[in-house]
């Protein structure tokens, strides 16, 4: 089994549900008592929030690339950022270490092809949803990446970081995110990315006529095929 290195604290949330699923897909791949080889180093969610409101992404850079330097030297065999948002530096933090990092948006953007899809709806952090660094990665797999309107941003953004980074999860915000699942089918979605670990919380396939695509299930399942290969 590789050791997972894992860049966390983005938020602890977010880490927690990482830990839990990769040693809960340890156990019911190897059984047992095996759970996951890991190490994690987790920041300050605080220090780069405020760090990433100012658009300092050279200081964002230099707080994960030491904190993945750390998991390095600590013996992981790849990297995983516990986080979408904060993949805005991910090639940065590639570039500063010699193991590998496996990008949450080739991950996600693999598992949509695979289901034959060419066009599907993005959720996450106003950022991620407002910039080009997550959705021009997956597009450049062949993906049509739609996203709710610039009005609904705000709303979904203070979801994440009101409620669900303090493990809040509230029905009527539920019913808020659904309703956004309506309006990119209509735009031409084939399904939906889930682009925030914390929107796993919240919103369920139960819950969306189109098929969801949760990103950190699908990043915890292919770090678990490259641990275990």
């Amino acid at each position: 089994m590789q050791t997972i290195g894992l860049i966390g604290g983005m938020s602890w949330e977010s880490s927690a549900v990482y830990y839990q699923m990769l040693n809960a897909g340890v156990e019911q791949r190897l059984g047992g008592l095996s759970s996951a080889r890991t190490v994690m180093a987790s920041v300050d969610f605080a220090e780069v929030t405020a760090l990433q409101e100012q658009e300092r992404w050279d200081d964002v850079a230099a707080i994960l690339v030491a904190a993945a330097r750390s998991v390095e030297v600590a013996g992981a065999d790849f990297l995983v950022l516990c986080t979408t948002t904060f993949h805005r530096v991910a090639d940065q933090v590639a570039a500063a270490v010699s193991i590998p990092v496996l990008h949450l948006a080739d991950v996600v953007a693999e598992a949509c092809v695979a289901r034959g899809l060419d066009s599907v709806g993005f959720v996450g952090t106003t950022f991620a949803m407002s910039r080009d660094f997550f959705v021009e990665r997956m597009a450049s797999h062949g993906l049509t990446v739609h996203v709710p309107d610039a009005s609904q941003h705000a709303e979904v953004n203070r979801i994440i970081y009101e409620e669900l980074v303090h493990g809040r999860v509230l029905n009527s915000s539920r019913r808020t995110v659904v309703g956004l699942v309506d309006q990119l089918w209509d735009a031409g979605a084939g399904g939906l990315v889930l682009g925030c670990t914390e929107l796993e919380l919240l919103v369920k396939q139960a819950d969306s006529e189109l098929p969801l695509f949760p990103c950190t299930t699908l990043h915890v399942n292919a770090a678990l095929d490259r641990a275990l290969a």
